[in-house]
């Protein structure tokens, strides 16, 4: 049940250890050249504020604790690079006996990666902080401004535009945007 196109797959952790399982896999791709393979691993979690004393602390919790995403595709090398990974446990969906498991649906992936803030599709943008670039979607098409933040993981950057003579920074996907060459 080789499949030849990548999809997402849900693997079990020890829990608190999804950072480190995140870092193990994208290093082990790297190394054991199976970036053609393994694309990309997401340990969902979301951004929560607390108010404490008065200031506005934002910390990182785990939607899922104990699961971290990985976009790969399955063929059984990288099913045993991925399931040998310190600190994974499995994969769900496995029924065990060196069975491979089974991908999410796209609906499944959609929802959870929308939520989270990632595009399901990677993106890249030829722009890099300090560029100036256009805007050509939504409510700022049109105008331009310099990029001040990037994050290639979920698509998206920050750019400062000039609206009514103020800096003005807005947040954009990578879609929205084209870089001025």
């Amino acid at each position: 049940m080789e499949s030849a196109e990548k999809q997402w797959y849900v693997i079990h952790t020890y829990s608190g250890y999804e950072n480190k399982v995140k870092a193990n896999l994208d290093s082990r791709k790297e190394s054991m050249g199976m970036s053609n393979f393994i694309f990309r691993v997401v340990v969902p979690e979301t951004e929560e504020h607390e108010v404490k004393d008065g200031v506005d602390k934002a910390k990182m919790e785990k939607t899922f604790p104990g699961y971290v995403l990985v976009e790969m595709v399955m063929t059984d090398e990288a099913w045993y690079i991925v399931r040998n990974t310190p600190g994974v446990t499995g994969f769900i969906g496995s029924h065990g006996q060196g069975s491979k498991p089974t991908p999410l649906l796209p609906d499944e992936v959609e929802l959870v990666l929308s939520r989270l803030g990632v595009s399901q599709e990677k993106q890249e943008l030829d722009a890099e902080v300090g560029d100036t670039i256009t805007i050509i979607d939504g409510a700022f098409a049109d105008l331009s401004g310099k990029v001040i933040e990037k994050d290639d993981e979920k698509g998206k950057l920050k750019v400062n535009i000039d609206m009514f003579g103020r800096a003005t920074t807005a947040e954009l996907n990578f879609n929205q945007v084209q870089p001025i060459r």
